[in-house]
């Protein structure tokens, strides 16, 4: 909660300082790439190799076995990393000449971008080795530490903004090395934990580990489903770039105010039970097994629906409250809106794939979501030629502002498609069978999301309203409408007989 909290202020600040224009747009290019990276190298494919077979060597084979493991992971990982982080410094202009091609239509802007790279690379190194750390702490059920080192970042791109701007030339590189000094503070804050553990990693080259080989063996299929998912958003990014000046940014806005329910809710509980569910694959309980998945898709809906619901009809006061001011104009805002509520269509799906692939990672089976991603891969750029080059070309071309609304749009189908491939594979090998009022369970939240939409619908003012009032009126009101739509929620449901304590388990 404090890492998104302060990410959102992290985007406050950004926006303000920087707006949504072609300086802003080079930077989250520039960051995507490392990002992108990392979902190879650490919470991605990594992980999902990785931590499976770290509580199966706990469990089976003992701490030193286990510490050994880890030595010759983070040795190998290291080594990997720095040669693939020179490559990347090197090979800046050939990469932003591929996924962002329609940049060099604005003067300087593809160099700003080649430069933002080549200082921002280098942070793929130190948040793949924190993210190794945090694995190795999650397995020890400290959830704390790792999850709040991202708040680092956080602080330190906002300090960046606040404080560095003015030593620097280009003023959006403070930005960037605000991003490499939160590297190196997320992966310092993990060290001693790590060692108070016993399980501070020390230099082991051995190549031919039997552990070692089985993560690699399990990641290269993985490596191939994160790439999937990547190629997707990448050319998303592709596409905004030939937009114009402004698309990059907005789309990535709204994407970052979309993480906020899935980061909360998907990625929480997913963390939480993929040791859990490692622990009852080895214990052979597959009751417990299908009744944790169970728990985690209920959990999830309660909270997923009702913020699904949110970001569509809050959408640009939302935007108005935390991003608009300064640099960033009514403009901005009314184009960042559309993208939001598009991405909110696939925000249930999204919290639930982090819930359903950690159930095929725990079986050591990263093959099978691998192939989901493919299809999802093709799929959802059949969606965005739809969308783009037909709806909107040649039907709705006084729309073509909204093209960038059309990508999100194409992604959360995608997402949605992904969750039920998901559902249908773990269906499929007796893993998971939904527990008992099921549909009774959803047409109770349904309900309740739909009444308080309603009552927030009637309430909250017109889109003029909140683009053209102050701050201090702005965000009263938002307050206002987050407490009337939330309470109105939470009382519909007590009247269907929901209480607190029916989610502990």
């Amino acid at each position: 909660m404090v890492s998104r909290v302060t990410g959102l202020v992290r985007e406050s600040v950004t926006s303000r300082v920087f707006g949504a224009g072609a300086m802003n747009d080079a930077f989250e290019v520039a960051f995507q790439l490392p990002n992108m990276m990392r979902r190879l190298f650490a919470e991605g494919a990594f992980a999902q190799a990785f931590v499976p077979l770290l509580a199966e060597y706990k469990g089976r084979k003992g701490e030193a076995a286990t510490h050994q493991l880890i030595n010759r992971v983070a040795t190998l990982q290291l080594l990997a990393l720095l040669v693939v982080s020179v490559i990347g410094i090197v090979s800046a202009p050939f990469l932003i000449t591929i996924f962002a091609s329609g940049f060099q239509q604005t003067p300087g802007k593809f160099e700003l971008t080649v430069q933002l790279l080549q200082i921002m690379f280098p942070y793929l190194l130190f948040i793949s080795l924190t993210a190794l750390a945090g694995g190795v702490m999650n397995i020890w059920r400290k959830f704390a530490i790792p999850a709040f080192a991202p708040v680092l970042l956080n602080v330190s791109m906002i300090a960046a903004s606040l404080l560095a701007v003015p030593y620097f030339k280009q003023p959006i590189h403070a930005l960037a090395w605000g991003v490499i000094v939160g590297g190196v503070a997320q992966l310092a804050l993990q060290l001693y934990p790590l060692y108070k553990l016993g399980m501070f990693p020390r230099f082991d080259f051995n190549f031919r580990d039997e552990g070692v080989r089985r993560i690699l063996k399990s990641m290269a299929p993985a490596i191939l489903g994160v790439s999937v998912a990547q190629i997707s958003l990448l050319i998303n990014t592709n596409y905004a770039s030939s937009f114009g000046d402004g698309y990059v940014s907005w789309l990535k806005k709204a994407d970052r105010l979309m993480e906020l329910p899935t980061a909360l809710l998907g990625v929480a509980i997913g963390t939480v039970i993929l040791p859990a569910l490692g622990v009852l694959r080895n214990e052979k309980n597959d009751r417990g097994y299908g009744e944790l998945l169970d728990w985690g898709m209920r959990f999830a809906l309660i909270a997923s629906l009702p913020a699904m619901a949110v970001m569509v009809v809050l959408a640009l006061p939302m935007i108005s409250v935390l991003l608009q001011g300064n640099a960033f104009t009514a403009r901005d805002t009314m184009q960042t809106a559309p993208a939001v509520a598009a991405y909110a269509v696939g925000v249930i799906a999204l919290v639930w794939i982090k819930i359903l692939a950690p159930a095929f990672y725990a079986q050591q089976d990263t093959a099978t979501p691998v192939k989901i991603a493919i299809r999802v891969l093709i799929v959802t750029q059949l969606f965005n030629a739809l969308f783009v080059w037909y709806v909107i070309e040649t039907l709705f071309p006084a729309y073509r502002e909204w093209r960038h609304a059309a990508l999100a749009l194409s992604t959360s189908l995608g997402a949605v498609l992904n969750a039920w491939w998901l559902y249908r594979g773990l269906r499929a090998r007796g893993l998971y069978t939904p527990g008992v009022r099921w549909i009774a369970f959803a047409s109770h939240l349904a309900i309740a999301t739909l009444i308080a939409t309603i009552v927030v619908l009637i309430a909250r003012p017109q889109d003029a309203w909140w683009t053209s009032v102050a701050l201090v009126q702005r965000a009263p009101m938002l307050a206002a409408l987050f407490a009337l739509g939330g309470a109105t929620y939470l009382l519909a449901l007590h009247c269907f007989g929901y209480r607190i304590r029916d989610l502990k388990r």
